[in-house]
C-alpha cells in the first residue's frame, strides 16, 4: 500500500474513533470531568426542601447526599431558585438537574424527563382547625382557595372544579397564588384563604408543628400522585437520570429511604420501586 495511502487511512480511523467517543460523552461524563454538578431547589417547601441556618436541608437533600455518594469526586453545587422559573433555567442550560419536589403530570414529563418518584404527592385539604365547614374535598365550593402559583396542586384544583363540583352546579369562590406555600399557609391562619389544597407529605408536618391552628381533611382527592426530579429531555441526559433512579432504588431496597421517610414525615410511604407510574394528566 501506498504509504501515503496508509497515513490517510491512519489519521481517518482515528478521527473516526475519537469522533465515535465525543458523541458516546454526555452529560453525566462532562459532570465527572469537571468535577461539580450544579442542582437546583426551591428550599422553601417544608419538609422536602428547606433553609437551616442559612444551609438547604430536608428529606430531598438527605436523598440527593445519599445518592451522590456514588459519584465520587464530584461536588455539590446547590442553588436555591424561586420555583416559578426553576423548569425554565433548566431548559436555559443554566444547571444539569433540578432535585426539588415537582409533581409528576403528563404535561410535565411531555417536555422533561423525570426520575422515578421520591415521595407520595397525593393532594388533601388543609384547613383552620376550628373550621367545621371543610369535612370532605366536595367542601372546597363556595370557598377561597390558596395555592403556589405555576403548581400542579393549582391544576389540580381546577381540574376538581371541573369533573366534580361544575356537574353539581358548584364552584370554588375563588383561587389566590402565592409565591410559595408557606405564605398560603399564613393566609389560611389570617382568615384570607379557607383551605390550602396540598400533598399529604407537605401537609402532616404543618399540622404536627401547629394543631391548634391548622387540621388535615381527608380522603385526598384526585389521582394518585407522585413527586420526582426532573432533567432535560435530551439523549444528554438520559445516563443522569438513570444515575438518580439506580441511587433511589437503592435507597429503597436497602430500606434507607423508609427511614428518611420516617425521620421527615413521621409516616413512610408505598411508592413504585424501579419504574415511573402513569402521571397526573
Amino acid at each position: 500500500m501506498n504509504p501515503k495511502s496508509c497515513l490517510k487511512k491512519l489519521i481517518c480511523v482515528a478521527g473516526l474513533s475519537l469522533t465515535a467517543l465525543a458523541a458516546q460523552a454526555d452529560l453525566l461524563d462532562d459532570i465527572k470531568s469537571r468535577g461539580e454538578i450544579v442542582i437546583a431547589t426551591e428550599a422553601r417547601y417544608e419538609p422536602f426542601e428547606m433553609l437551616q441556618d442559612g444551609k438547604i436541608v430536608g428529606y430531598g437533600k438527605d436523598i440527593l447526599d445519599a445518592i451522590l455518594v456514588d459519584l465520587p469526586g464530584v461536588k455539590l453545587k446547590q442553588l436555591d431558585l424561586p420555583f416559578q422559573g426553576i423548569l425554565a433555567g433548566l431548559n436555559a442550560n443554566r444547571y444539569d438537574f433540578v432535585a426539588t419536589s415537582l409533581m409528576i403530570t403528563q404535561k410535565r414529563m411531555d417536555n422533561y424527563a423525570f426520575t422515578n418518584p421520591i415521595a407520595d404527592a397525593s393532594v388533601a385539604i388543609l384547613k383552620r382547625k376550628n373550621d367545621d365547614s371543610i369535612n370532605a374535598p366536595e367542601d372546597m365550593a363556595g370557598k377561597v382557595i390558596g395555592v403556589q402559583a405555576g403548581s400542579a396542586q393549582l391544576s389540580a384544583v381546577r381540574e376538581y372544579e371541573e369533573k366534580v363540583l361544575k356537574p353539581q352546579g358548584k364552584s370554588v369562590k375563588a383561587i389566590k397564588e402565592f409565591t410559595d406555600y408557606n405564605e398560603a399557609y399564613a393566609a389560611l391562619a389570617s382568615r384570607r384563604v379557607d383551605i390550602v389544597p396540598q400533598a399529604i407529605p407537605n401537609l402532616a408536618p404543618i399540622v404536627k408543628k401547629r394543631p391548634d391552628m391548622f387540621a388535615l381533611v381527608q380522603p385526598p382527592f384526585g389521582v394518585q400522585t407522585y413527586y420526582g426530579w426532573a432533567a432535560r429531555k435530551d439523549d444528554d441526559s438520559k445516563r443522569l437520570v438513570e444515575f438518580f433512579n439506580q441511587g433511589l432504588l437503592k435507597l429503597q431496597q436497602s430500606g434507607k429511604l423508609a427511614e428518611l421517610q420516617q425521620k421527615w414525615f413521621g409516616f413512610t410511604m408505598q411508592l413504585p420501586e424501579g419504574e415511573l407510574p402513569a402521571p397526573l394528566q
